[in-house]
């Protein structure tokens, strides 16, 4: 018998659909809806959580996993202590007219609360990310480390028999399907020919990844965002929520003004005084992206392909308003599009290689058109207002041999793996001097020569006078610590040379549904809709269309998710 039998209509026929009854229904199993859905139990609600797809995660389960989480409780046991002024200092600094002074309160309030219930009484356990600065560090408050947190590692083998409901890791950002982290983990497989320590600890993860893939047919070393997948996907099962997969929502049910639960698709009807929406935004609902992304046509969403808007749709039909009226309507990040032998096509995030030293980016003028070693989400920024309107917003990250080696580029691994595949699939271009790159790019080989020169002249002296690299922790982080004096900054002159073409794309989308504090849905007039919740992208983003630090997507998923849970389960009231 599973755990909803018994619960609904006793007196349901062949004829008549199904019904049955929980405290709580949650829709969507990303971060934002297994947060909602493990908190909600945790607090004596009986919790049902729908999934679309026949596996949870979302695009969670291939992000990075980092959580934005400022005072959390890892970075006061490592003797990081700070009072809620000092993010909030931070955060009005950088949304400017964007700041939203009770939701912002809201999310710093609630964000270490989140983390602690987590840690206390699940099978989700943190690591800090102590080193980790804020992106603005010129920004008064902006913190120099541990207001991250991240999941641990995971054995997937306690999930048992849920194995089979955990979404693979995407592979453009895998070796092998094995998901390698941020961090030491990440620097290991790095200097793997420049160490000892480092070929020991790579060699012995590989080997063990071999033997998963031989046994299970997956990787069961998870880490980054799979791994906070898993461990929540185990609270779940440990809390008692029943989670439904491969089944889609058709509308929402409304009694006597206030939502009273779900019917689906195949005429089940699931009733409740609280659901919470959390399905993923909007990144490939066509309409809504023609609406409100800039230069849409040419824009690559990294989200999972279920990801179409139905959240706000079911939200909508019952008076529930979408906002647009952010920064910018998703978190954007540079993408390079990656083609395999098998005829699958994918999109390839540039996070980290474009702060390594020896590597730039140009339009087709062969010109810098911005501060590489910043953030992804300011990368596309610089994209677009450096391309008008009816001009490709295209770029190239270049590159030369000894870069391309130490660090790889895009999807390109450094050696000791070789690169040839990717020249031949045109994915990577090559060139034995810069005008012979350029032209192979389609850029001004003039252009190219003389930024190369330019940029080569500033480095021997360790300088970026353009645009000041390597000039805020955030950048140097990024960087080469062995790289002096600046760690962002190196020449480009060792032949043959190097390029990967990146355009804009996106993580997920900013602009969302109105909510207000408790994360309860807003109609037009700012009115709560009762008994309807959003959290994650379904929402609007808490930070106004801006990325202050690595980890906003997942810090609010999970903390709203929380607040969410904890306010359906506890109260589930107009306040």
């Amino acid at each position: 018998m599973s755990a909803i039998e018994g619960i609904g209509d006793s007196a349901v026929t062949a004829n008549t659909p199904e019904k049955y009854s929980f405290d709580v229904i949650v829709l969507g199993s990303g971060a934002a809806g297994l947060s909602a859905a493990v908190t909600a139990a945790g607090h004596g609600a009986r919790v049902v959580l729908i999934e679309k797809e026949p596996v949870v995660g979302g695009t969670t389960a291939w992000s990075g996993g980092w959580i934005w989480s400022p005072r959390n409780g890892p970075a006061k046991r490592a003797g990081i202590d700070e009072d809620i002024d000092a993010p909030r200092t931070y955060l009005k600094g950088v949304l400017g007219n964007y700041f939203d002074a009770k939701r912002v309160d809201a999310f710093l309030e609630a964000a270490p609360e989140m983390v602690n219930f987590f840690e206390t009484g699940t099978a989700l356990q943190f690591d800090g990310g102590f080193p980790i600065p804020d992106t603005y560090g010129h920004v008064e408050g902006a913190g120099t480390g541990g207001r991250s947190v991240i999941a641990r590692p995971y054995d997937a083998r306690d999930l048992g028999d849920d194995l089979k409901l955990l979404r693979e890791p995407v592979r453009e950002t895998t070796f092998l399907g094995m998901t390698i982290q941020a961090g030491a983990d990440l620097r290991a497989f790095m200097t793997v020919t420049r160490s000892v320590k480092s070929f020991a600890y790579v060699t012995k993860r590989t080997l063990r990844h071999f033997r998963d893939l031989t046994l299970y047919r997956r990787g069961m070393d998870l880490r980054n965002g799979i791994a906070l997948v898993g461990r929540l996907l185990k609270s779940a099962r440990v809390a008692g929520v029943d989670i439904r997969v491969g089944q889609t929502v058709d509308r929402l049910l409304v009694t006597e003004g206030r939502v009273s639960g779900v019917a689906l698709s195949d005429g089940t009807q699931i009733t409740g005084p609280r659901v919470i929406l959390a399905c993923g935004g909007y990144p490939h609902d066509d309409k809504r992206r023609a609406d409100t992304f800039p230069r849409d046509d040419e824009h690559r969403t990294l989200a999972v392909e279920s990801a179409n808007g139905a959240g706000l749709a079911l939200a909508e039909a019952v008076g529930g308003h979408v906002r647009t009226d952010l920064a910018r309507p998703a978190a954007f990040c540079p993408v390079s599009t990656v083609r395999w032998p098998d005829g699958r096509v994918a999109q390839f995030p540039h996070i980290i290689d474009r702060g390594k030293p020896g590597l730039i980016g140009v339009l087709s003028n062969g010109q810098r058109f911005c501060n590489e070693g910043l953030g992804y989400h300011d990368y596309v920024e610089a994209l677009l207002r450096a391309t008008p309107e009816g001009t490709p917003a295209r770029s190239w990250l270049i590159c030369d041999h000894r870069f391309l080696r130490r660090f790889g580029i895009g999807v390109v691994r450094p050696q000791p793996l070789p690169y040839g595949q990717w020249v031949k699939r045109g994915y990577l271009k090559t060139g034995r001097t810069p005008e012979e790159l350029a032209r192979a790019c389609g850029i001004d080989p003039a252009g190219l020569s003389q930024t190369i020169k330019d940029w080569n002249a500033d480095a021997d002296r360790g300088e970026d006078p353009a645009f000041g690299r390597g000039t805020t922790p955030y950048m140097r982080l990024q960087g080469d610590p062995d790289q002096k004096p600046n760690p962002n900054v190196a020449h480009i002159r060792k032949a043959p040379f190097f390029a990967v073409e990146v355009i804009p794309g996106s993580f997920g989308t900013f602009a969302g549904l109105a909510t207000n504090e408790h994360a309860q849905v807003l109609r037009a007039d700012g009115t709560i809709i009762d008994g309807l919740y959003a959290a994650g992208t379904d929402a609007a983003s808490v930070f106004g269309g801006f990325y202050p630090a690595g980890g906003i997507n997942l810090g609010p998923a999970m903390t709203f998710g929380f607040i969410a849970g904890r306010h359906a389960a506890t109260t589930g009231t107009t306040q």
